[in-house]
C-alpha cells in the first residue's frame, strides 16, 4: 500500500508538470511571408524555419494592422505585448498587464532577449541584451551604380558596429543567449517562455560575407511587380523624405533593387542558421517533447516591390508575415489558409498555458482553429497608416484607400493577382464589389475605433518635423 501511494504522488507530480507546456516565442523584423523558401516565391534560403512548417502548422495569411507612426515595429509589438488592437494599442501597452506579466501569473519562468522596442524596461524574470529598435550604421542612398557600390559600405563591413557592435553579430547573440537559457532550464521544473525577438533582418542589413556570397548578384532576380517608382509615393506617406525609402536611390533602379535583395537574403539565411542553433538546443535539453514553438514577424516589407523599400504600406509584402506553430498534438504539414493577426500569438501562449484570458486581450487563440473546432474570428482584414492609408481583404478582394491621393482606391483581386499588379478599381464590373468592401470598412472601423472619414479627411497637420526642414 505504502509504494501504490508513493507511484501514485510520483504519477500525479509527472502529470501536473507537463500539464504546462513550455512556449517558446520566436520573433523577427522586416520579414515578408513570401521569403520562406518553401515557397518558391524568392530565391531566400530558409532550411531552419521551412523544418517549422513541415513539423506543425502554417498559417498562410497572417497579418499585422498597420501603425500610428513610420516605425511601424513599434506599433506591432505595443499590440503583441497588450493584446489590444492597433487603434487603442499605443495606450494600452502603458497601462494594460503585459504578456510576460500575464506568462508570469500563469506560473511561467520568462526569459527575453534581443529587440524590445515597447516603452520601457522588459517584465521579464531574465532580460538580456535587450536592443533598441535598429541597430546603427551605414547603408543609406546606395548604390547608386557599380562604381558606388564597389567603393562604398559593404554588408560585411564591422568597423561602424551595426549588428556587429559588440564584436559578435546581434543574430549571434540571440542565439548564444537561448542556448545558454536552456542549458539552464534543464534543471527547472517551472515550465518556461522564452521570448527571442530578433532584430534580423532589419537594415542595415549585415551579415557574415560567405552568406552574401550565397546570393551572386548577377542570378539574382527582381520582384515581378517592380517599378521604378511607386505613382502615388507622395500621397500616402512613402516620400523620398521617409527613412525607409532613403535607403536606395530615388528613382529606383535595378541594380539597386538587386543588392538590397542580397542582402535582405543573406541576414534571413544567417538569422535562419541561429534559429537552428536554438532548435538543436532545444532538443539536446531533452524539453522538446513538451514545447510550442510560434514563430512569426512584426511585419513584412518592400525591398523594391512596387518602387516602395519599406513597411509602410498596404501591399501583402508589407503587410504579410510568416506564422507557424509546432509542439505537442500539433499535426505536422498542416496549412490553414484563413486569415489571422500576427498578434494572435499571445492569446494562443494564454490558452497553451491554460490561463483566462484578460477581458481587455482582443485578439484571439488559434488552437480552436488548429484542432478544427471552430473557423478564425477574422472575417476581414483591417490595415492602416497613420491617415494616409486603409485597408480592407475580404475572400478574394484587397481595397486599398488613399484619403489623400487623387486616386482614392485601388482594388486587386488576390487570388487572381497575388503580385497586386492589375488594380481594377476604374472596371465598372466591379463597382459592387467596391460597394461591398467599403461597407465592410466601416464595420471594421468601428470595431477598430477608427474614425477617419476616407472619402472626406480632415487636412492632414503638418508636422513639426516638416517646418524645421524648411527653415
Amino acid at each position: 500500500m505504502k509504494y501504490t501511494v508513493i507511484l501514485f504522488l510520483a504519477l500525479t507530480i509527472s502529470l501536473s508538470a507537463k500539464e504546462k507546456p513550455n512556449i517558446m516565442f520566436i520573433f523577427a523584423d522586416d520579414l515578408s511571408f513570401e521569403t520562406l523558401s518553401y515557397l518558391g516565391k524568392t530565391q531566400a534560403k530558409t532550411p531552419n524555419l521551412d523544418k517549422l512548417v513541415h513539423n506543425g502548422v502554417h498559417f498562410t495569411n497572417s497579418y499585422n494592422m498597420g501603425a500610428w507612426g513610420g516605425a511601424v515595429c513599434a506599433a506591432s509589438r505595443a499590440m503583441l505585448n497588450s493584446g489590444v488592437y492597433v487603434n487603442r494599442a499605443q495606450k494600452a501597452i502603458n497601462e494594460k498587464p503585459r504578456w510576460s506579466e500575464m506568462m508570469r501569473d500563469a506560473g511561467y519562468k520568462t526569459y527575453m532577449t534581443g529587440k524590445w522596442h515597447v516603452p520601457g524596461k522588459p517584465r521579464f524574470d531574465v532580460v538580456k541584451d535587450v536592443r533598441g529598435g535598429m541597430p546603427k550604421g551605414s547603408g543609406y542612398n546606395r548604390p547608386k551604380d557599380m562604381d558606388d557600390y564597389k567603393n562604398g559600405w559593404k554588408p560585411w563591413d564591422k568597423s561602424e558596429g551595426g549588428f556587429w557592435q559588440g564584436g559578435i553579430h546581434w543574430s549571434e547573440v540571440l542565439a548564444n543567449n537561448s542556448i545558454e537559457f536552456l542549458e539552464q532550464a534543464k534543471q527547472d521544473e517551472k515550465p518556461f517562455f522564452m521570448y527571442l525577438a530578433f532584430n534580423a533582418t532589419h537594415d542595415p542589413r549585415q551579415a557574415p560575407k560567405e552568406y552574401i556570397d550565397m546570393y551572386p548578384l548577377d542570378k539574382m532576380e527582381l520582384p515581378k511587380n517592380y517599378l521604378a517608382e511607386y505613382p502615388y509615393k507622395d500621397d500616402i506617406g512613402c516620400s523620398p523624405s521617409l527613412r525607409d525609402e532613403k535607403l536606395a536611390p530615388f528613382p529606383r533602379t535595378e541594380f539597386a533593387v538587386n543588392v538590397h535583395r542580397q542582402e535582405y537574403y543573406a541576414i534571413l539565411t544567417h538569422m535562419d542558421a541561429q534559429i537552428g542553433r536554438i532548435l538543436d538546443a532545444l532538443e539536446k535539453s531533452g524539453k522538446k517533447d513538451n514545447t510550442y514553438i510560434i514563430f512569426t514577424a512584426d511585419h513584412g516589407l518592400g525591398v523594391g516591390h512596387h518602387g516602395l523599400l519599406g513597411k509602410q504600406n498596404m501591399y501583402d509584402h508589407s503587410m504579410r508575415v510568416p506564422f507557424m506553430i509546432v509542439g505537442p498534438g500539433i499535426k505536422a504539414g498542416q496549412k490553414i489558409d484563413q486569415p489571422i493577426y500576427l498578434q494572435d500569438a499571445m492569446a494562443t501562449s494564454l490558452d497553451l498555458a491554460e490561463a483566462k484570458k484578460p477581458e481587455h486581450v482582443e485578439f484571439q487563440s488559434l488552437m480552436p482553429v488548429i484542432r478544427g473546432e471552430k473557423q478564425t474570428n477574422v472575417k476581414s482584414v483591417y490595415g492602416k497608416y497613420i491617415d494616409w492609408q486603409r485597408m480592407v481583404i475580404k475572400d478574394d478582394w484587397k481595397l486599398i484607400m488613399y484619403p489623400y491621393a487623387k486616386k482614392k482606391m485601388r482594388l486587386y483581386n488576390l487570388a487572381k493577382d497575388p503580385d497586386e499588379m492589375n488594380d481594377v478599381i476604374d472596371n465598372p464590373e466591379y463597382k459592387t464589389v467596391v460597394a461591398g468592401l467599403k461597407k465592410e470598412f466601416k464595420v471594421l472601423q468601428a470595431q477598430m475605433g477608427d474614425n477617419l472619414d476616407v472619402d472626406n479627411p480632415k487636412p492632414m497637420k503638418k508636422s513639426k518635423k516638416k517646418k524645421k526642414n524648411k527653415k
